[in-house]
């Protein structure tokens, strides 16, 4: 799943990319994808790129001239862009494939938004204000944000109840965080991912200040000034502990845990974050703090 820094990352290249073109192409493969009917996706038609942004994980195509109107894409656990120099001349047409929507542009070339997988979740709203979508207006504050400080995160999690792990991943707490950064944030602040989120100590939100924004703001800068096509690899190799249980922790030499839960996992190190206890079972795990 695409979190803050690719999300950023790809707004930067699509900016580049975009900016000043004009909407000349506009297909819509996936019917479910789009969640307006007013205004009307082909309003995007001849309408020139004004700029491209990010909210939490939201991209905001912004267009102009005259009433603006916002193309904002939702990509959920799947989805992704794919910038093609020559898109093809036949019209796409819903169907199976992993397509949602072709976007083509003066000057030649244009985007592909797909989704892999079965999870059909991937959205798209045509808006005048992105805060139409409700989803984007309830985000939390953004952890790359400069007024985003220790106690912006201490009132985010204040009064919050379940473990840290739900709060990092919930967006109206903190907005563009998913499963594999909130697993790297706590391994960065020593903190297990089964830890109250509404308990912390000063010290505790300190730290998690600091490894939150440390490895986001880490692999952003790793991101920055890739295409689209490199950032799912940059994004994996730049993991400490998610998706590499069984591995070696980079800190301290333990082995890296997974735990299942639902149809996800999350990966931590006993040594670093739960004081060497193994956490077998998200179940049974809702006792060791």
């Amino acid at each position: 799943m695409p979190e803050l820094p690719e999300v950023e990352a790809l707004a930067r290249d699509l900016e580049r990319r975009l900016a000043g073109r004009v909407l000349e192409r506009v297909e819509l493969v996936a019917v479910a994808a789009l969640k307006t009917f007013a205004p009307p996706l082909t309003e995007l038609l001849g309408r020139s790129v004004a700029g491209v942004g990010r909210r939490g994980k939201f991209l905001v195509l912004a267009t102009g001239p005259g009433p603006p109107l916002h193309l904002v894409v939702h990509l959920a656990r799947g989805g992704w862009v794919r910038w093609r120099d020559e898109l093809p001349s036949a019209r796409a047409h819903p169907g199976r494939g992993p397509l949602a929507l072709r976007l083509g542009l003066s000057g030649g070339g244009g985007l592909e938004l797909t989704e892999a997988g079965t999870e059909k979740r991937l959205a798209l709203w045509v808006v005048r204000d992105p805060l139409e979508v409700r989803p984007l207006a309830d985000l939390g504050p953004d952890p790359l944000a400069p007024d985003f400080d220790v106690s912006t995160l201490a009132a985010a999690l204040a009064g919050r109840g379940g473990n840290l792990k739900g709060a990092l991943t919930d967006q109206r707490v903190v907005a563009g965080v998913g499963n594999a950064y909130s697993d790297e944030a706590l391994h960065a602040a020593r903190l297990s991912p089964f830890k109250p989120a509404g308990r912390l100590t000063g010290d505790e939100v300190a730290r998690l200040h600091a490894g939150l924004v440390g490895v986001l703001s880490a692999a952003l800068a790793r991101s920055a000034g890739l295409a689209a096509s490199k950032l799912k690899g940059e994004k994996k190799a730049g993991l400490a502990v998610h998706g590499r249980a069984g591995l070696t922790c980079p800190v301290c030499g333990d082995t890296i845990r997974e735990v299942w839960f639902s149809n996800r996992s999350l990966q931590y190190c006993p040594r670093c974050q739960t004081k060497g206890r193994v956490l077998a079972d998200r179940r049974l795990s809702r006792l060791i703090k």
